[in-house]
């Protein structure tokens, strides 16, 4: 399973600008065919997003279709069964294992978006589903359909709540650490690095994105930092020849230790 940090959505309506979110580091581009676009121009957007995949490389893009309840979700399918640079479906809106399992009729891995209560009531069944290849936390929305305030304290602690219950389904399922929602405020990169520097401590893999410049620091921050590399190779490499726990730097380093370790200096490549 690819390593996703950054995620960067690209509106479907907008194929120029497929080009650019490609080349802009990204982990994974998600092209939008639902909030991006109006309901008078999803007909037109899919086929702008046809004709702009056909230029791509195979399983280069993740394709955001609209909600199974709509009457646009069998046709987004169709386009993602048929494209060989699709190479996941990220499902708006995903409220049970049903809707999963629609969506996996697309060939594809499925990343439910969950984004309302239901669907946060529902993660086991989400997480257990056939074909999910990661859970995705649609925060904004979550706040949205939940009528609170995303940057007040007693907020965050709902939404800390629900980022906890992603965590916990997905590792059980044994699925990829959930990817966090956006931070909509495109000139505050110094926020954005806080906002994900928590959701990392927190145990998420990545964030969506909005904005190319936003890219850069998500990558970096759900990076490991250069002491935290340094460190993880002076266990590895301590560790051979060890049986069972010993001391490095005046640390007791033990199994769960070293393999956590061994988690980073794989993070970054192996290097």
């Amino acid at each position: 399973m690819m390593r996703v940090r950054s995620a960067l959505f690209v509106p479907g309506d907008r194929p120029e600008r497929l080009p650019k979110a490609l080349a802009s580091g990204a982990d994974a581009v998600i092209v939008d065919l639902e909030d991006a676009v109006e309901p008078g121009a999803k007909d037109a957007a899919r086929a702008a997003v046809a004709g702009s995949l056909r230029g791509c490389g195979d399983r280069s893009v993740v394709v955001r279709v609209n909600a199974v309840q709509t009457i646009y979700f069998d046709e987004d399918i169709a386009l993602c069964a048929g494209s060989p640079a699709v190479a996941a479906v990220m499902l708006p809106k995903a409220e049970s294992a049903a809707d999963v399992v629609r969506a996996a009729a697309s060939g594809r891995p499925v990343w439910p978006l969950v984004e309302s209560a239901r669907g946060v009531l529902a993660l086991e069944a989400i997480a257990g589903a056939p074909a999910v290849g990661r859970l995705v936390f649609g925060s904004l929305d979550f706040a949205l359909d939940l009528d609170l305030d995303p940057l007040s304290t007693a907020g965050r602690a709902v939404l800390d709540d629900a980022r906890h219950r992603m965590l916990l389904h997905a590792r059980a399922a044994d699925l990829p650490a959930p990817l966090d929602g956006v931070h909509p405020q495109l000139d505050d990169i110094d926020g954005l690095r806080a906002e994900a520097a928590r959701a990392r401590a927190a145990g998420m893999g990545g964030m969506l994105c909005v904005h190319p410049m936003q890219v850069a620091a998500i990558n970096e921050v759900f990076s490991p930092s250069a002491a935290e590399l340094a460190w993880a190779r002076r266990v590895v490499e301590a560790a051979a020849g060890q049986r069972g726990a010993f001391r490095l730097d005046g640390r007791m380093v033990d199994a769960p230790v070293l393999a956590k370790a061994r988690r980073t200096v794989e993070a970054a490549g192996g290097a």
